[in-house]
């Protein structure tokens, strides 16, 4: 080898060291005045035990059929607040914070699979009707929810009586398969929660592509989304949440969910394109679907009016 050989030689053997031992010495500055979930809750916010993990959920309303409503990516069981009421005149709505979000428990360390797998946090559903006693329900699930929603109903379809998918993200999300193996690399298990981190500096921008008018996302609401920010371990969890994502083939599947569906999306879906709920309404074995105008990814916050109608119709005629 000669001399130029051995110093490109060098150079690699050098650059591969620091990129196998650099990001472990990066230091993880903590948070300061993290709080345990139970002191950021509401006066109606509720806690139980499922599947071994702490879910904060709210209820409200008696009878059947019982709704569960699962929330989006970065959100909250927050995002129900202006139809969880209203849903529940002669019937019981359950809103609950899936893991990674909200109040919910963020477990750091487990024994099987990962608390935040899609296919876990399909089962922690079911979990969640069973420790309520509830036996059937109609699942309600917007975006990344929807998607969980779907996947439960594939799952353990005898639980589920029909689906509500608000501007579904059935057709993407997840993260390619080689994307988990470097998740777990300890290099990216201690940069990635550091990562996970800068949804403080970009995570509103992201919200307000949500909304066609995203004056409308107020500084009041946008503190309700990122109150849950406070609590402990937040970011640690939400790059769990990100390495146990992985492509689910809901897409392939579409023909085994033989039960009643809506689809409903804003006619200016920016998060998950409008043309991509029109396919999924065509390609499902017995779906509807209604397109809100002048609304977007997040119709039960924007136009809750129309969803409420739209919702009630679709259940009164089963």
């Amino acid at each position: 080898m000669n001399k130029f050989g051995k110093i490109i030689s060098i150079l690699l053997i050098v650059s591969l060291l620091v990129a196998a031992v650099g990001p472990l010495l990066v230091p993880i500055p903590p948070l300061e005045g993290a709080l345990p979930p139970q002191q950021l809750a509401d006066a109606d916010s509720q806690f139980i035990d499922v599947n071994g993990l702490s879910v904060h959920y709210k209820e409200a309303g008696q009878g059947e059929p019982a709704l569960i409503l699962l929330h989006g990516f970065a959100s909250s069981l927050y995002s129900w607040r202006e139809v969880l009421e209203p849903l529940a005149q002669g019937r019981r709505v359950v809103a609950f914070d899936r893991p990674a979000f909200g109040l919910t428990e963020r477990p750091l360390e487990w024994q099987g699979q990962s608390p935040y797998s899609p296919e876990s946090q399909a089962d922690l559903t079911i979990g969640l009707m069973d420790a309520l006693g509830i036996q059937q329900a109609v699942l309600v699930g917007n975006s990344a929810g929807g998607a969980i929603a779907a996947l439960t109903a594939l799952r353990h379809p005898e639980r589920v009586t029909a689906l509500v998918l608000v501007d579904p993200a059935i057709y993407q999300g997840g993260r390619p398969a080689w994307f988990g193996w470097l998740a777990r690399t300890p290099q990216m298990q201690r940069l990635g929660p550091l990562l996970a981190r800068n949804i403080q500096k970009w995570g509103r921008q992201f919200a307000e592509s949500a909304w066609p008018d995203p004056t409308r996302l107020t500084d009041e609401i946008w503190a309700g989304y990122t109150r849950p920010l406070q609590a402990q371990n937040w970011y640690r969890a939400l790059w769990n949440l990100t390495a146990a994502s992985g492509p689910t083939g809901l897409g392939e599947q579409l023909d085994r969910l033989q039960l009643p569906v809506l689809v409903l999306t804003g006619d200016d879906d920016r998060i998950v394109p409008t043309e991509q709920s029109v396919r999924l309404a065509g390609e499902l074995p017995d779906a509807e679907l209604v397109i809100f105008p002048s609304c977007g990814h997040i119709p039960q916050e924007e136009c809750p009016q129309p969803f409420l109608q739209a919702v009630e119709e679709f259940l009164s005629s089963r």
